[in-house]
């Protein structure tokens, strides 16, 4: 009977290491290490304690035979003192009788069972202390035995491989979650994304690879103040506006950005650069903060607190994957701003090339047209008879009209009231009228939209079709131009295509052609432009710009 019984208590120690080994989660190898070491010892209370970074006390307890409401009623989980000490100071089996009787003990909290016999075994990872297995209240016995201690340090040498291939599988996990939000960083640098869509997109990814409650990025101001510039996760919009109402400059994370060194704070509440109204209000228990740098220049400071899965503290892996997106965040910062200035210039140095154009205008024709109602004006002051005066008013009059229509036409090329007052549609076909009547040309427009798009999408859609229409005006000699414009999925698309005489892509400056200015418009807004044309065979322009919600 009792070889029966000593084999199927070693199946089932088997069977449990095998489950053990199974676990990727290391919380579910804890769990399954208490769960195992209870049913094969026979006990009615069982925990695994994991000690933290130091050594020197418990950050994690996991029990088995303690329902949540009993747990509840013992309170704060115990930190490593006591006998759950002695085992993390000296990792070798022990066993009580009775507990309370051991000088070393300090007592139970109040809800806290009875417990009087004490088996603890060291649960060691390459020869150093990872935690510890308790089992108290031997069932149907006074204490524990010799072999209930053997059982329990063969499962725990057991659960120290399930362990180690858990933490392995999970840092292998992490990192490639790290690689991913980095590889994100390099699509948005790629697709030229605003520094408003970048900072969001990195705090989304930093909460989620840190497993943070709350994550930001801080950019200093004009001013030099320092201002939540994207902030995710609960908290963080009462965080962010209290931050702003301070101003800025007395804060943690303003300090951190002048030492431009990472620091971690494993206490909010006792750290005393910390607003500690600002942390009670948004319930700040631990934080990580790390400077953004290029060089030797502070760009900002991205912030991640709370850790969401009952940690106290980030760890030393947190704080190096941190650093890591840190230094290739600060590099996409510093690239799409640099985008941003340089298609900045770009917009502007187009913006006076059509101010240029107009003033020339304005001098050429209007300006002159001017000059001759002036002298219309002598011509009548001089006249020496009633029918004289009545021709030079006749031509004042036709110089007045002539210089209004040019005004108008300026305008209408400057804004169209139609494009606020009504829409894209009735602004594209206005435009079509107009060039009917002023250079006879058959243009026939398509606008198939349903609803109205935000005004800078419809005044780039309007540009792109105005200046391509105004080229083929000037240079294509067509028989027929055709406008559609369209929704297809989430852009707008606008084709303008007309029969006329083409041209050589390769041989005619894009600045000539007035194509500079439709590219750098389309492009701030996360379009594109494409030209195909070629002599004798007409021009077709399309551009796509994506429609926000």
């Amino acid at each position: 009977m009792e070889d029966s019984a000593r084999d199927t208590r070693l199946r089932e120690l088997v069977e449990a290491g095998i489950g053990l080994s199974a676990e990727l989660s290391l919380d579910a190898v804890l769990q399954g290490l208490a769960d195992a070491a209870r049913r094969l010892i026979g006990a009615h209370y069982a925990a695994v304690g994991v000690l933290d970074e130091t050594g020197t006390r418990l950050e994690e307890f996991v029990t088995s035979g303690i329902d949540a409401e009993l747990r509840a009623e013992i309170g704060d989980l115990p930190s490593g003192r006591g006998i759950l000490g002695a085992l993390t100071s000296d990792p070798k089996p022990l066993r009580l009788s009775n507990l309370s009787e051991d000088p070393r003990s300090v007592g139970f909290p109040p809800g806290h069972p009875p417990m009087e016999s004490f088996l603890g075994v060291p649960v060691l990872i390459r020869g150093a202390a990872f935690g510890s297995l308790y089992l108290t209240e031997k069932l149907n016995a006074e204490e524990f035995t010799d072999a209930d201690e053997e059982v329990a340090s063969l499962l725990a040498a057991q659960a120290a491989v399930a362990v180690e291939n858990a933490r392995l599988y999970e840092a292998s996990r992490r990192w490639n979650e790290h690689l991913e939000a980095l590889g994100e960083l390099g699509d948005a640098i790629t697709r030229q994304i605003s520094l408003e869509e970048l900072l969001p997109l990195a705090c989304s990814r930093m909460q989620d690879l840190l497993g943070a409650g709350i994550a930001l990025v801080s950019m200093p101001d004009e001013s030099g103040v320092l201002q939540a510039s994207a902030a995710v996760g609960e908290g963080s919009e009462l965080l962010a506006e209290l931050h702003a109402s301070r101003g800025g400059r007395r804060s943690k994370t303003a300090r951190v950005f002048g030492r431009r060194r990472v620091e971690r704070v494993d206490s909010m509440l006792d750290d005393p650069e910390v607003d500690q109204e600002v942390a009670r209000r948004v319930n700040l228990r631990c934080g990580l903060f790390v400077p953004l740098l290029l060089g030797d220049t502070a760009l900002g400071i991205l912030t991640v607190l709370n850790k969401q899965d009952g940690a106290s503290r980030f760890s030393d892996t947190d704080v190096r994957l941190a650093e890591s997106f840190a230094a290739r965040l600060s590099a996409a910062i510093e690239l799409t701003a640099r985008v941003e200035r340089e298609s900045l210039g770009r917009v502007v140095r187009a913006q006076e090339q059509e101010r240029r154009r107009l003033a020339r205008e304005l001098h050429d024709e209007t300006g002159q047209a001017v000059t001759s109602i002036i002298l219309g004006i002598g011509q009548v002051e001089a006249a020496a008879t009633r029918e004289e005066a009545r021709e030079a008013c006749a031509s004042l009059r036709e110089l007045a009209s002539g210089a209004l229509d040019d005004v108008r036409r300026i305008a209408f090329e400057l804004r169209p009231r139609a494009l606020d007052d009504h829409g894209l549609g009735p602004a594209i076909a206005r435009l079509a009228e107009y060039l009917k009547e002023r250079a006879d040309l058959d243009v026939d427009v398509e606008v198939q939209l349903e609803d109205r798009l935000g005004p800078e999408t419809e005044s780039a859609v309007y540009r792109v079709v105005q200046e391509a229409l105004t080229n083929v005006v000037k240079h294509a000699n067509p028989h027929t131009v055709s406008v559609l414009v369209t929704k297809r999925g989430d852009h707008v698309v606008a084709v303008v295509e007309d029969d006329g005489d083409g041209f050589d892509q390769s041989a005619v400056s894009s600045d000539r052609m007035g194509l500079t200015a439709m590219h750098e418009r389309v492009s701030l807004l996360g379009g594109s432009v494409t030209v195909e044309s070629h002599a004798g065979r007409g021009t077709l322009v399309q551009a796509k710009l994506p429609v926000y919600s």
